[in-house]
């Protein structure tokens, strides 16, 4: 994510696009001051009021004289720089965002900045969903469709324990596990969770006009956080995909409420003890419980 915000700047972007909205409105014709304010607040901050607004009335960007006139002809264009364009051909080659089928145009000739095997994933199962298999893109894409366009869907597939199971659903939302490497259909009403790679047929059939949210079976995690070397923006980070509450305590200490997915709970596990001595939980007890097997477990492959 920090690497991105060096590549495309936030703020000059903002500035930018907000400054090229009004120099098009100045093109098409007149423009007032109360309008200026609100292209700024829409396109940039709240604040870049106080910066953008005085550099163009006192001409200090040579954008807009005094009498509201701009010397450009054409409404100013943001091109990709060389450096973004690779960026973005290194993140459109990876086979998961493929799935959605994004425009690539005018990256043809672009090299890019890395490829997919230039990351090793230490904390992540081997057997990762099978993103470029044509079955697999095809059952995809239909889902995506039907999301998109309320429809339903006839879907028969095989559960984990190797039986198989065939019905009508109605798709709510796609999940991304990135320690299981998997997506996942979650389907109304009672809350359907099916494994993508499981699907063996998938058909498309007629609009559904129900409410989809399925009731979610959610439980929560509660421990204490110690913000040493930056534990705490780590923590926010890492679990930004889970609603939670965060209550400090004192200088260094926070109390920690994060819900969860129950299907998650394995999942939750590894991430929360990849912090180490950083994180302690304190409920629920049969959370606490697995947690202390699975240290007991390492601690004998270990020794």
């Amino acid at each position: 994510m920090g690497v991105q915000a060096m590549i495309f700047s936030e703020v000059y972007s903002s500035y930018f696009n907000a400054v090229a909205a009004i120099l098009h409105d100045i093109l098409e014709g007149d423009i007032s001051e109360k309008r200026m304010v609100e292209i700024i607040n829409e396109k940039a901050f709240s604040e870049s009021v106080l910066s953008i607004l005085p550099a163009l009335k006192n001409e200090e960007w040579l954008l807009i004289n005094r009498e509201g006139e701009t010397p450009i002809s054409k409404t100013p264009q943001m091109p990709l720089s060389l450096l973004q364009k690779r960026w973005l051909k290194a993140l459109l080659n990876d086979p998961r965002i493929a799935l959605f089928a994004p425009d690539t145009s005018g990256l043809d000739d672009v090299e890019p900045l890395f490829t997919n095997d230039t990351f090793v994933y230490f904390d992540r199962y081997a057997d990762g969903d099978p993103f470029t298999d044509v079955v697999y893109i095809d059952n995809f894409r239909m889902i995506l469709t039907a999301l998109n366009k309320q429809r339903m869907l006839k879907i028969e597939y095989q559960n984990r324990h190797g039986r198989r199971i065939s019905g009508t659903f109605i798709p709510y939302r796609l999940e991304y596990s990135n320690k299981d490497d998997k997506f996942r259909l979650i389907a109304g009403h009672r809350y359907s969770v099916i494994n993508l790679a499981r699907i063996t047929q998938c058909e498309l059939l007629d609009i559904h006009n129900e409410e989809t949210n399925p009731i979610e079976q959610e439980e929560s995690i509660n421990f204490e956080l110690t913000d040493d070397r930056n534990a705490l923006e780590r923590v926010m980070l890492h679990f930004s995909d889970c609603r939670k509450e965060t209550q400090r305590l004192n200088d260094k200490q926070y109390h920690v409420t994060l819900w969860h997915d129950k299907q998650d709970e394995t999942e939750m596990l590894i991430r929360l003890l990849a912090f180490g001595p950083m994180i302690k939980v304190i409920s629920p007890d049969s959370f606490v419980k697995l947690i202390k097997q699975r240290i007991f477990k390492q601690q004998s492959l270990m020794q």
